[in-house]
């Protein structure tokens, strides 16, 4: 299992204006074979910095996600995005353990 987690620090009303394309990238996405979660997120006490939180199957998985059309429309769209920060990481998970409630 692979967890990918990153945050993108926007310029004022930069996330308001990526927001269809984080929802279009995040329908597209969910339906990709290996994909258990791809989620993006804005921070309750700051709405600029946006939040994405993913979980593949495997690394394959992943790297098939990269060539998608939705993936590459993406990235054109954050492209000319005024962003003042981005970080994401991928780790390598090899089990999990429910910490709280059920699935």
């Amino acid at each position: 299992m692979i967890i990918v987690l990153g945050k993108i620090l926007a310029a004022p009303g930069e996330a308001d204006r990526l927001k269809g394309a984080m929802a279009a990238i995040m329908a597209e996405t969910a339906k990709e074979d290996g994909c258990v979660q791809y989620v993006f997120s804005r921070a309750v006490n700051d709405p600029d910095r946006i939040m994405i939180s993913e979980i593949w199957r495997d690394q394959a998985a992943l790297d098939a996600h990269f060539k998608t059309p939705h993936m590459a429309a993406f990235n054109q769209a954050i492209s000319g995005a005024n962003l003042l920060g981005v970080s994401v990481k991928a780790y390598d998970a090899t089990g999990e353990r429910q910490l709280v409630g059920s699935d």
